[in-house]
């Protein structure tokens, strides 16, 4: 079984950071996004990947290939980003006929048994129930608990059974048959080609499909779900990860990861701050945050902040959103 990744997104809603940094490599506790959706599929024994990439595109491939150089990987470039559906229906020659594939959105963690769902008889979607289901699409369910309908971003949904970016397809000829329908025939949600609408077509030609409640849903699209997301997964090893130099005065307050080489002296550092490698941390108070590689903080109080990598920030307390290649001076 192949399983295909689409990493091509621009990210907008966490720019600064997305303009230097592809979405998928920000770090949350101690690794990128994409580590983590990688490791458990490799986990469940995937080995064969497909990525989709665009926006940024080199970063990635330049990080898979120095990190994930044990397993297969093929890339396609999606140039113009006509939606998710059009990002999947590009892979079709990469997937022999009949072929069953794993589909994951490349920035969301997610806690469900890969295995259950991959031994699944029918295509299966991973859903959460939401409290506000206007920004996601949407699963309406028969009476028998397969799938009725779909709707991408309802203004007035029937459901709260969100789709959370992962999908299990029996054979992927099917799915690319009903994405090819709606290319061809020009038939976009908001601009744009949407999987979900594929799926749809899918499900009006008679396919059926099941869904499968995911335990936990880790949605890294804005920098609160970010901060959150970090705080959740630090608290599942309350053991500080530390490579780096500590100094005789520096609290650490778990759970905190600290990278490789990073120097930190005269500061309190925690909980739930996750600090890249290189970094250097002097006379700093930091709470409920990300620090990038090779930024220096001199004097400074952090909570609720992401800092990209090399920046550099002097001065006072404040709550920041610093991208990469950014200095702050406030002395």
């Amino acid at each position: 079984m192949k399983a295909i990744i689409p990493v091509a997104g621009a990210g907008t809603k966490l720019r600064p950071f997305t303009y230097t940094q592809p979405k998928p490599l920000i770090p949350v506790a101690g690794k990128p996004i994409i580590a983590f959706i990688l490791d458990h599929m490799i986990e469940a024994g995937i080995k064969d990947f497909i990525f989709v990439i665009g926006y940024l595109g080199d970063k990635i491939k330049e990080y898979l290939d120095e990190n994930y150089n044990h397993i297969n990987r093929e890339y396609i470039f999606q140039g113009e980003r006509m939606g998710l559906g059009h990002a999947i229906y590009t892979c079709k020659h990469l997937i022999p006929p009949g072929s069953e594939v794993l589909i994951q959105l490349g920035d969301t963690i997610l806690d469900v048994d890969l295995n259950v769902l991959m031994h699944s008889k029918h295509h299966t979607l991973a859903v959460r129930k939401v409290n506000d289901p206007r920004a996601f699409g949407v699963v309406e369910l028969h009476e028998d608990g397969t799938i009725k309908r779909l709707i991408e971003k309802p203004q007035i949904p029937k459901s709260n059974l969100a789709i959370v970016g992962l999908y299990f397809i029996k054979d992927f000829n099917i799915l690319a048959h009903s994405l090819k329908h709606n290319i061809d025939n020009d038939l976009r949600t908001r601009g744009e080609f949407h999987l979900t609408d594929g799926l749809m077509h899918m499900i009006e030609c008679g396919q059926r499909f099941d869904v499968m409640e995911v335990k936990n849903w880790f949605d890294c699209g804005k920098k609160e779900q970010l901060l959150l997301t970090n705080s959740i997964l630090l608290d599942r090893d309350l053991d500080a990860h530390l490579e780096s130099s500590i100094s005789n005065h520096v609290i650490i307050i778990p759970p905190v990861k600290i990278g490789k080489d990073s120097k930190i002296t005269n500061s309190i550092i925690g909980p739930h701050v996750t600090i890249g490698d290189h970094a250097q941390i002097e006379g700093v108070i930091i709470k409920d945050a990300i620090i990038g590689n090779y930024t220096i903080l001199d004097n400074v109080t952090l909570h609720n902040s992401i800092i990209g990598n090399d920046a550099v920030i002097k001065g006072r307390s404040q709550s920041y959103n610093i991208g990469d290649n950014t200095e702050i001076d406030m002395a």
